[in-house]
């Protein structure tokens, strides 16, 4: 993971008052991404622009998403950097999905009978 594309994400979000800001290390759950980060927008209209800005500030520092989802509704919009997908949700969707537990979750085991 880049330390400059993980400080450039946090400074994006910020800048524009993104809501519960969560990192997490998913090196050891996923083999397509290192960290997940998750953050809040107050309406759709701030969930668009917290993406179209973290988008903007990207490019601006050389780094080129591989891909933006949902931008049109502004429900749920994911970043993928690569090493870091970023979401940035309206809290109705991120209560609803639940990704910092899903993404906290042990695999589970089968028992023996």
């Amino acid at each position: 993971m880049s330390a400059a594309l993980n400080e450039l994400i946090l400074n994006a979000l910020d800048d524009l008052k993104g809501k519960n800001v969560v990192q997490l290390d998913v090196r050891e759950l996923s083999n397509v991404m290192d960290t997940l980060v998750i953050a809040s927008g107050t309406s759709s209209r701030h969930v668009k622009s917290l993406a179209s800005n973290l988008v903007e500030d990207a490019k601006h520092a050389g780094h080129q998403p591989l891909g933006v989802e949902g931008l049109e509704t502004g429900n749920w919009v994911l970043v993928d950097f690569g090493d870091i997908v970023v979401h940035v949700m309206l809290d109705e969707a991120r209560e609803f999905y639940d990704l910092e537990k899903l993404w906290s979750m042990e695999p589970a085991t089968r028992s023996e009978t």
